[in-house]
């Protein structure tokens, strides 16, 4: 480190570099920064201060030049906010070239706020063949908060995914509160809690906006929450809704508030199933599929009904799958696929329609490998399930989860194919699988969804590779597997299924180890 001093005789975390017609992104670049808190936890100090933006910092100098060349020089790295104007300006070019003269050693970070990088990008960025950190702010790529996450890792000297990790979970922990605490407060409101005759008009106004809540709660936060490996924070709200709904009767509500209902209860039994209380999760799923049925009775044409009611069935047929029940678990999934068929029949360019599609064939293809009844079964119905997904994907590109489901179906067509034996075109599907979902986390490494599915990628490929004889591959990726199962549990101890991981990992290392001292294997 060069132990020159700034103009004022403190060193910088960093030298902010930009175009003047930038000016305004450097500013709100520079009050973001600086105001950013690192995680305890990190041995890096919590705040990144002091950053210098010299055209703030002197703006009465006399020799301009002489101070920005002091300024560099006692900054530990250089920020460069990257556009066509800063590719054109002759002074961005000679901050570049004055810091890498002085601190040679000392890293380079991009901020891409406009134009293709090819065109916004400095040139002098690229002499000498060393490519900065880019952290792109265009909202087509990262976006503001994970540029920003990424330019903050940098200055720090640690890995992205511990501050994008840390600062989802304490935005959702905000959003969260502040939702919990509304929906909490409006589920007390007398007109939530009673539809009284005097006041009905005000008592459907606070229904429809309670209702609207739970509407948020199942779809955009539960999302989010998922995204991160979280769903404690809605136990509460859950509560106080299902008790909401449950001292009235369902049939006296309107199908759209009794389907809502029935969403609810999926979703609470989902989150039992997650914690191995199958018993609850039934009574539950048992509820939501008569309240389902009956509204499909009545509108057997009608999408959301007959979406609603599938789900029913799925997570039916699901708690059989888990108790190994194939025979009755092939009846829900295959009333399920039917179901599915009926969605797209009914909105054929739905997204979601077909994403339902994929999935009800996948579960198929799911319970023929599990049942090894059938290869050939298997085969047809995964081969479906991937081509329906991809069908999905195209249609929504911009989504993550289309992606990871992509990445989903190749994993069980992988597993099919190790069912017929052929272990080399299952490794070619399981290395498509780890390279979408690689890819994702590459734009989000927060996304739990995509690490969850790397991690059984990862678990696949060990033995797919044990299968193959290639032992020392399998303990490697192995161990790749358990050091990042072991991270995650111990960021969520109640996550019942991480634990399964890393048991199962723990098994197949063991079971690894034994076999190659032995000198062969399965």
């Amino acid at each position: 480190m060069s132990d020159a001093s700034g103009p004022t005789g403190t060193r910088y975390r960093a030298f902010i570099s930009y175009s003047h017609r930038d000016a305004a992104f450097a500013a709100r670049l520079h009050r973001r920064l600086e105001g950013y808190v690192l995680p305890k936890r990190l041995n890096a100090g919590r705040r990144l201060t002091p950053i210098f933006k010299d055209r703030e910092e002197l703006p009465a100098a006399h020799d301009l030049s002489a101070q920005v060349r002091a300024a560099l020089a006692a900054s530990d790295c250089l920020i460069v906010v990257c556009s066509p104007d800063a590719a054109a300006s002759p002074w961005v070019a000679k901050e570049i070239e004055t810091f890498r003269a002085l601190q040679p050693s000392r890293p380079i970070l991009a901020a891409l706020i406009r134009g293709e990088p090819a065109k916004a990008f400095p040139p002098a960025l690229s002499d000498g063949g060393v490519e900065p950190l880019a952290a792109d702010f265009r909202k087509e790529a990262d976006g503001e908060r994970l540029a920003l996450l990424k330019l903050a890792a940098g200055m720090a000297g640690v890995g992205v995914d511990q501050l994008v990790q840390r600062d989802a979970q304490r935005r959702l922990r905000g959003v969260m509160a502040v939702t919990v605490a509304a929906f909490v407060g409006m589920l007390a409101m007398g007109g939530m809690t009673t539809f009284a005759l005097t006041a009905q008009a005000e008592a459907e106004r606070q229904r429809r906006e309670a209702e609207g809540m739970v509407e948020f709660m199942l779809t955009d936060l539960r999302d989010k929450l998922e995204e991160v490996g979280s769903l404690k924070v809605l136990t509460e709200a859950n509560r106080r809704a299902l008790d909401y709904y449950e001292r009235h009767d369902p049939d006296t509500l309107p199908p759209a508030s009794r389907l809502l209902y029935a969403r609810l209860l999926q979703t609470k039994a989902e989150d039992l199933i997650s914690q191995a209380e199958l018993n609850s999760a039934t009574t539950m799923l048992r509820k939501a599929y008569h309240i389902t049925d009956e509204i499909l009775r009545n509108a057997p044409n009608e999408f959301e009904p007959t979406w609603a009611h599938s789900q029913s069935v799925y997570w039916l047929g699901y708690i059989q799958y888990q108790r190994r029940s194939y025979e009755a678990t092939r009846h829900y999934w295959s009333q399920y696929l039917r179901l599915a068929q009926r969605l797209v029949n009914l909105e054929p360019g739905n997204p979601r329609a077909i994403r339902e599609l994929a999935f009800a064939e996948g579960n198929l293809c799911t319970l023929a490998i599990e049942w090894k009844k059938s290869a050939k079964e298997a085969l047809r119905s995964c081969l479906s399930s991937l081509k329906w997904a991809e069908i999905a994907a195209d249609r929504e590109p911009s989504k993550a989860d289309a992606t990871i489901n992509v990445a989903n179906r190749h994993g069980w067509m992988a597993d099919a194919l190790e069912l017929a034996g052929d272990f080399e075109a299952a490794r070619k599907q399981r290395t498509r699988q780890e390279d979408i979902v690689t890819n994702v986390l590459r734009s989000d490494p927060s996304n739990q969804k995509a690490r969850d599915n790397w991690v059984g990628s990862q678990r696949a490929l060990a033995r797919i590779a044990f299968r193959q004889g290639n032992n020392a591959e399998a303990l490697l990726r192995i161990d790749i597997v358990r050091r990042h199962l072991i991270e995650m549990t111990n960021r969520d101890p109640s996550n019942n299924l991480w634990r399964r991981y890393l048991e199962n990992a723990n098994e197949a290392k063991a079971y690894f180890e034994t076999h190659t001292k032995k000198g062969h294997q399965r």
